[in-house]
C-alpha cells in the first residue's frame, strides 16, 4: 500500500482528512479536474514535443483551450485525472513508460488517478463486446480492435504510474434494470482478483476497487463487502451519475459510505456539480471527478456560488462587473463579464478563462469543505452554500432527505419551515440580494436528450450539451439548475 488516509476532523458521516500520496499530500474533501480525449487537460502532447509543461484541452468541436501545470498549481489542483483507454491509444502507454512515466512526460509533480477504462463500456457501447475475458473496443483512431482485459488496464497503468489506479469494472447504466446488473457486479468481483493479481507495483500504486450494484441496495451491499475482504487501499462508488433520479443517487451513496472502512479514501466517480459534491461530502465521500466545469466552460458558461452564470448571453455584453465578486482567482481579477462575453462569442480564449474560473471554483469548493469540517463549522457551511444557491428556499427535496440522514438541520434554507426555522441560523447564512441584472431563473430548465441534435445560438444563454431553457429571458443571464440529472 503506497498511501495514508488520516482522518483530522469529522462532523457526523462528513470527514476532512489527509491523504498522503507517493507524489503528492492531498487533502480531503477534494474534486479531481479530468483529462480525457474529448475533454482534456492532457490529450495533446503528441501535437508538439518541445511544449510538455502545457496540458491542452482538445474537444470534439476543434476548440483547443490550454491550462499549464503552474496555472493548475495556482489555482490548487492537487490530483488530475487521466484515462486508460485514451492514453493507451494515444499517445500509448510504452511510450509514456519509455518517457519515464506520466508524471515526467507532463512535468507535472502532484499526484495523478488513471481511470480503467471501464467508462467507455457505456459511452462507447457501440464500440465495444463486453465478454469475461475482458472487453474488446473499436479503436475511434484507426478501426482496429483493442482488447481491454483487467490484466492488461492493470498493465497499462503501471506503465502510466499514477499515484491511484482503478480496477478494470464491468459498468452498467444505472438506468438498465433486469439480471444484467447482478451480471455486472459479479463479474465486478471477479475481475478484481484479476487486477490484484496483475499489479507488479503495490508499494508505488495504490489500486482501488468499484462498487457495483446500480440502485440495488442488496447488490450493493454484496459488492461493498466483496470489495472490503480485499482489504484494498482505496474504495471508489461507481455506476452512477448516468441519468439515475437524485433520490436514488444519494442513497445509494449514503449505503455505500456507511459500509465501507472509515480508514480508506472514498471516491464517488463522475461527481462534478456542486451541489452533489457538497452532499456526498455530508454523507461520508472523499474524492469525486468529473468533466463538467471545463465541459460547460466550453459553452460561455461560468460556476458561481448562486448557480452558473452564463457569459454568452447578451445581458453580459456591457457588464463591468468580475465573473464573481467573491472569487479570487486570477480571471475575476482582472476581466470583466463584458471582456469575457466578448471572448467566448469570438475566441477560444474565452473559454480558456472560464476553465480555469470554473476549476477554481471546484478546488475552492474543496478547500472550503476541508476547512469548514475541520473548524467545526460544517453544519454552518452547508447551510450558507444552500442558501445562495436557493434563495427563495427552494432546496430540491433529495437534497433535504440527504440531509437530514447526514445529520445537518437545513430548515433554514428551506421556504416551507421558514416560519419556525431558528432565528440564530437565519443570521449565520443570510441569503443573498439579487440586484436587478442577477435575477434567479429557479425551474425554468427542463432536460433534453444527450444526443439531441439540436443547435444552440449565441443568444439561447446555453449552459452545457444537455440543457436549454424552457422560457427566454432577455435581461437574464443567472441561472441554477444544480437540481438536474448528472450528466455522463
Amino acid at each position: 500500500m503506497a498511501l495514508r488516509f488520516e482522518v483530522l476532523g469529522r462532523f457526523n458521516r462528513a470527514r476532512a482528512a489527509r491523504l498522503t500520496l507517493p507524489h503528492f499530500v492531498s487533502q480531503t474533501p477534494l474534486f479531481m479536474p479530468v483529462g480525457t480525449q474529448d475533454n482534456s487537460i492532457f490529450a495533446c502532447w503528441w501535437k508538439s514535443n518541445n511544449q510538455l509543461n502545457t496540458l491542452v484541452i482538445y474537444l470534439v468541436a476543434g476548440t483547443i483551450k490550454g491550462l499549464t501545470t503552474n496555472q493548475l498549481e495556482e489555482i490548487g489542483c492537487q490530483i488530475i485525472l487521466g484515462n486508460t483507454y485514451h492514453l493507451a491509444l494515444r499517445p500509448t502507454s510504452e511510450l509514456i513508460d519509455e518517457m519515464g512515466g506520466l508524471h515526467k512526460f507532463m512535468n507535472w509533480p502532484r499526484a495523478m488517478l488513471t481511470d480503467s477504462g471501464g467508462f467507455q463500456m457505456v459511452s462507447l457501447l457501440h464500440l465495444a463486446d463486453i465478454t469475461e475475458k475482458g472487453v474488446t473496443f473499436q479503436s475511434p483512431v484507426d478501426g482496429k480492435p483493442m482488447l481491454l482485459t483487467p490484466e492488461e488496464s492493470i498493465q497499462i497503468q503501471n506503465q502510466i504510474g499514477a499515484d491511484i489506479i482503478m480496477a478494470l469494472d464491468d459498468v452498467v447504466k444505472t438506468t438498465i434494470t433486469g439480471p444484467r446488473i447482478e451480471e455486472a457486479m459479479y463479474r465486478t468481483l471477479r475481475w478484481i482478483d484479476r487486477c490484484i493479481a496483475a499489479h507488479k507495483k503495490p508499494n508505488e500504486q495504490n489500486l482501488f476497487g468499484i462498487v457495483q450494484g446500480g440502485l440495488d441496495p442488496v447488490l450493493r451491499d454484496i459488492c461493498v463487502r466483496g470489495l472490503v475482504e480485499r482489504n484494498l487501499p482505496g474504495y471508489a462508488i461507481g455506476g452512477l451519475a448516468g441519468g439515475e433520479d437524485k433520490d436514488s443517487f444519494w442513497r445509494v451513496v449514503a449505503q455505500c459510505t456507511a459500509s465501507l472502512p472509515e480508514d480508506k479514501p472514498r471516491y464517488v466517480m463522475g461527481v462534478g456539480y456542486p451541489l452533489d459534491i457538497v452532499v456526498c461530502s455530508a454523507l461520508g465521500a472523499d474524492l469525486y471527478d468529473c468533466v463538467y466545469p471545463t465541459r460547460t466552460a466550453r459553452f460561455g458558461t461560468a460556476l458561481v456560488p448562486e448557480g452558473v452564470l452564463k457569459l454568452k448571453h447578451k445581458a453580459m455584453a456591457e457588464d463591468t462587473r468580475p465573473i464573481d465578486p467573491t472569487c479570487s482567482c486570477m480571471v475575476c481579477k482582472n476581466y470583466t463579464r463584458a471582456y469575457i462575453h466578448c471572448l467566448v462569442t469570438k475566441d477560444a480564449m474565452g473559454s480558456q478563462l472560464l476553465s480555469y474560473h470554473n476549476l477554481h471554483y471546484m478546488l475552492q469548493l474543496s478547500r472550503d469543505l476541508h476547512s469548514s469540517i475541520i473548524e467545526e463549522r460544517f453544519p454552518d457551511f452547508v447551510r450558507g452554500f444552500l442558501q445562495k444557491m436557493f434563495p427563495k428556499g427552494d432546496v430540491p427535496e433529495w437534497v433535504c432527505n440527504a440531509m437530514e440522514v447526514a445529520g445537518i438541520n437545513i430548515s433554514s434554507c428551506c421556504a416551507q419551515f421558514s416560519s419556525s426555522h431558528d432565528s440564530e441560523l437565519e443570521q449565520d447564512a443570510p441569503t443573498k440580494k439579487f440586484d436587478d441584472k442577477e435575477i434567479a431563473f429557479d425551474d425554468k430548465y427542463t432536460l433534453i436528450n444527450k444526443f439531441d441534435s439540436k443547435n444552440f445560438d449565441d443568444d439561447e444563454a446555453v449552459i452545457d450539451d444537455k440543457y436549454i431553457p424552457t422560457k427566454y429571458f432577455d435581461e437574464v443571464a443567472f441561472s441554477n439548475k444544480n437540481n438536474m440529472k448528472q450528466e455522463l
